[in-house]
């Protein structure tokens, strides 16, 4: 039988749960997952059936105590204080937690199984599950006039509610603002209730998940079951609830100090001479840039760690080069081997059978851009070190920093962009043992990157890393930064990149930015200049633009059209603006790598939403082009109802 308590927590109305999830657990119980006996109250045989009906009732408010009860298929999930106070895991039952699968989210994935020994604690907000057809769905209601965030690399408006997305890592070339998913997982939403106070909840499954925030005040999670659900809070503001996330997920790696400078890229800078053509321009019309990165043409035949023997012959003496005008250089590596006889990467890999299989355990074959391709399954730890030390090996070469691509991972000619979720991993027990693709499908661009950390940092201990990568699952800004994929050259993009940045940065990961100009399409002087503008203020700084279109550099304009005098001036200006841009950004250095010392000690965020000055007022809850960049600097941005050279901005009360 079930015993049932109702609660009643402030203004919201009673919340019904099992007298043994109140109850403290022992601190010396064997595992998170053992049921124990608990005294219960001797009642008349009418009030017992009642009791037993609701428990096994859709949506009662009772769940088991940790025994299994198969008729149960709805109710309130059981839970228990994990982390810190203030942390709740929830389960649809006792049975279902030790059934899930490890965290891959958590830095120390032990914690998430780890109940703390501690007495009388109690959420304040329980979620109810229901579980159909193996999906399991989740929902958290919240107080009327809760604002909603977070949901990681989204695009679209800064405040949540409305929103439905679906957390799959895609390839999503020239996305726009109701585009559902893009190439990074974030299966978390940040709720801020209208007195300020803030509540975090994670749905910690790798799964395809849908977040379904179409009603007010209400978070809804499903996916395939069963995975646990981590709420964080309420705490007192927003900034307490994502300290708390960091605890878990970890903090944003501390970036070497030449990585907050301005870079520039492109689709593709052929030859290293160009290379050297665009740092000497640089260095000669006085605008800083501290790193030019090498897209694929670099290598040969697109073969990764090899380098082109016509177009970049000598990669260390150019790097030696860049050195010497106070550049760094980065190059790409994508995760598809060519399948190629005598190619020493596929070679290896097969020697130690590290390539990812289709369903009928033979090799699976994908055409990404050297043609048909292997690709490592980084869910085995012999592949993270193997990739590891080619990464060691490849830094040799004068390599300053690693950009991870195409690892969502993109496969070519095919409708779903990616490999088939058929595909077997033969992963570490640890992160969840032999699965199909469509369980490790999400973190497989963030075990790319913790291998390509792994790797430089092997290379030289004394040297901080700095990797890029394009996907990601929540807790990769612990090996790499991210940008926003392939975006457009128009001004709904450069809107879209302010919330975007800041999504981010309430997701756990800071240290993030969009293509500046625009990667897709031609950007105009006036709107390169005007993005330059604030995307100069972001953490991450970066130029880049794809092959086929002008050239994208803060001085290329002036080529264009130049014999007509309105638009040459125009272009000189696009270069002085940007010069101005981006010494500003040179000058705040010393601040922007103070936030990312404090966030990479306390998970604070670099940037943060305008509201987070007064998370009170609720005329900035929806301000979205503009952000506060620590404490002090409000960063704005033009609006999509203004013209483009004007500014208005709202800013939060005080001096």
């Amino acid at each position: 039988m079930h015993w049932l308590i109702s609660c009643t927590h402030g203004k919201h109305r009673p919340t019904t749960v099992s007298l043994s999830a109140l109850l403290t657990r022992h601190p010396k119980r064997d595992s998170p997952s053992t049921a124990r006996a608990l005294p219960v109250p001797r009642l008349l045989p009418s009030r017992q059936r009642k009791l037993e009906v609701a428990a096994r009732s859709p949506g009662a408010g009772a769940m088991d105590d940790g025994v299994v009860n198969m008729e149960n298929k709805a109710g309130l999930m059981v839970f228990e204080p994990i982390l810190e106070e203030g942390v709740f895991r929830f389960d649809c039952s006792g049975t279902d937690r030790a059934a899930a699968f490890p965290s891959l989210s958590f830095a120390d994935p032990k914690v998430r199984e780890t109940p703390l020994a501690v007495h009388g604690m109690i959420p304040e907000f329980v979620p109810v599950f229901e579980c159909v057809h193996g999906q399991q769905k989740v929902k958290v209601q919240l107080p009327l006039g809760t604002s909603l965030y977070g949901t990681g690399e989204v695009s679209g408006p800064l405040e949540r509610t409305g929103k439905r997305i679906f957390t799959w890592n895609t390839d999503a070339w020239g996305y726009g603002p109701g585009t559902t998913s893009l190439y990074q997982s974030h299966p978390w939403v940040l709720a801020v209730f209208p007195d300020g106070k803030s509540l975090g909840v994670l749905a910690d499954t790798t799964r395809r998940c849908e977040i379904d925030l179409l009603e007010n005040s209400t978070i809804k999670f499903v996916s395939a079951a069963v995975y646990p659900v981590i709420t964080f809070g309420p705490f007192e503001s927003p900034t307490h609830v994502l300290i708390s996330l960091s605890h878990a997920i970890g903090t944003v790696f501390m970036p070497p100090k030449w990585s907050l400078g301005y870079h520039q890229c492109r689709w593709s800078y052929e030859t290293d001479a160009r290379v050297r053509e665009v740092a000497t321009n640089f260095l000669e019309r006085g605008i800083p840039c501290d790193v030019i990165w090498m897209d694929i043409d670099y290598m040969h035949g697109f073969r990764c760690f090899t380098f082109d023997k016509e177009r970049f012959p000598d990669p260390k003496a150019l790097v030696n080069d860049l050195h010497a005008m106070g550049i760094k250089a980065i190059w790409m590596l994508d995760p598809g081997i060519k399948y190629e006889e005598g190619y020493f990467v596929y070679e290896s890999g097969s020697k130690h059978n590290l390539w990812i299989l289709k369903e009928d355990e033979n090799l699976f074959v994908g055409d990404v851009w050297p043609g048909p391709c292997v690709f490592p399954d980084f869910t085995k730890k012999e592949a993270r070190l193997w990739w590891a030390n080619l990464v060691k090996d490849f830094v040799s070469n004068g390599v300053d920093g690693i950009w991870n691509d195409m690892n969502e991972p993109a496969i070519f000619k095919t409708v779903t962009k990616t490999m088939p979720e058929s595909n077997i991993h033969r992963g570490d027990a640890e992160l969840g043992g032999r699965q199909s693709h469509s369980h490790y499908h999400n973190v497989y661009g963030m075990l790319m990157a913790r291998s390509t950390y792994e790797g430089m940092k092997m290379a030289n201990e004394g040297k901080r890393p700095f990797v890029l990568t394009r996907a990601g699952f929540i807790g990769s800004q612990r090996y790499a930064a991210t940008w926003t994929g392939d975006n457009l050259s128009n001004w709904e993009h450069l809107h879209m990149s302010v919330p975007m940045i800041i999504q981010l940065g309430l997701s756990g990961q800071p240290l993030s930015g969009p293509d500046i100009g625009g990667f897709a399409g031609n950007a105009t002087p006036r709107l390169f200049g005007r993005w330059m503008g604030v995307g100069a203020m972001f953490p991450f700084c970066r130029g880049h633009s794809e092959a086929g279109t002008i050239d994208q550099e803060p001085w290329s304009f002036e080529k264009r059209l130049a014999f007509i005098h309105e638009m040459f001036s125009l272009n000189k200006l696009c270069e002085e603006i940007c010069r101005l841009a981006i010494l500003r950004r040179y000058r705040l250095i010393p601040h922007i790598y103070t936030l990312f010392y404090k966030a990479h000690a306390n998970g604070t965020p670099i940037i943060s939403p305008t509201f987070f000055a007064d998370p009170k007022d609720q005329k900035l809850r929806k301000v979205e082009n503009s952000f506060l960049l620590g404490s002090l600097l409000v960063c704005a941005s033009t609006i999509p109802e203004r013209g483009s050279h004007e500014l208005s901005f709202t800013l939060p009360a005080g001096t």
